[in-house]
């Protein structure tokens, strides 16, 4: 069995009047992520990762934030594609690690949804999900609790 590997990164400031999205589900919190989509740096990175992982361009080629029609778009068509992009390659999620980088919220609490979003989306084993949050004890962007940054490993196995 034939292994590919990728690596994705994704980070957005915070902004007020918007909702969080991560891993496909709203996060109850007072802000949300500024972005040409809905700003969810879990599945731009998951995204990124996948298609690395294949040797195809960025999201951003798929996605530009110069295409007007796009703007808004829901993450999960983002995913979506890079998923399907992936099948024609007769590829599929072994495993995905994810580390989110953020002072607050908590995130511990929503990972059993997360990891299940981020399955229902990739094909991936709920238990091949590894999900971390870390914070940047107050240093930097981040550490003010002015961004979020996500970064993504994953394995695809070529079926």
């Amino acid at each position: 069995m034939q292994m590919r590997t990728g690596i994705g990164f994704d980070i957005h400031k915070f902004a007020e009047g918007r909702k969080l999205m991560l891993g496909g589900i709203k996060i109850p919190f007072s802000r949300g992520l500024l972005g040409h989509s809905d700003g969810d740096v879990l599945l731009h990175a998951v995204s990124d990762a996948i298609l690395g992982a294949m040797g195809k361009p960025d999201i951003g080629y798929y996605f530009p934030d110069t295409d007007q029609n796009l703007e808004g778009i829901d993450s999960r068509e983002i995913i979506k594609k890079a998923v399907s992009l992936m099948a024609k390659e007769k590829c599929a999620v072994g495993n995905i690690d994810a580390v989110i980088i953020c002072e607050e919220p908590k995130l511990l609490p929503f990972f059993g949804r997360i990891r299940r979003s981020l399955s229902e989306l990739t094909g991936a084993e709920e238990g091949r999900i590894g999900l971390k949050a870390k914070t940047l004890e107050r240093l930097g962007d981040i550490g003010r609790g002015e961004a979020c940054a996500c970064i993504v490993s994953v394995l695809l196995t070529e079926n």
